[in-house]
């Protein structure tokens, strides 16, 4: 069809989730060396328009709340150039220890999420 297939926005969700995490000094690695894992419990997308192949995209990631129990994290996708609107979406992550128990938000990850936000 000339169109991105539809579970590919997910995956690129993913890698700018990975991005904003190692952007604000939270790498996975550290994550899970730490013994927490932040798996996706919820993910959610509106496809507005389907991106054509070779198009140059832009994948906007946020945080938009300090987390409490969960994380979550919003994405736009758009058109580099013309600035079109594509995809917007969600991801909700959990909290869990080794063996899947879930944790409150751990101090390492909630010290870095809160410096992006005002008191």
């Amino acid at each position: 069809m000339g169109i991105v297939y539809y579970t590919r926005y997910l995956e690129f969700f993913e890698q700018a989730r990975t991005e904003l995490l190692s952007m604000i000094g939270l790498d996975v690695t550290t994550i899970e060396n730490s013994g927490t894992f932040i798996p996706v419990v919820v993910s959610h997308c509106e496809y507005k328009k389907g991106a054509q192949f070779e198009d140059e995209l832009i994948v906007i990631s946020q945080i938009d709340e300090i987390p409490k129990s969960r994380l979550r994290i919003n994405y736009i996708i758009k058109d580099f150039i013309s600035d079109e609107f594509y995809v917007e979406g969600y991801t909700i992550h959990a909290f869990i220890k080794n063996g899947g128990l879930p944790v409150r938000v751990p101090d390492l990850i909630l010290k870095k999420i809160k410096k992006y936000f005002r008191n």
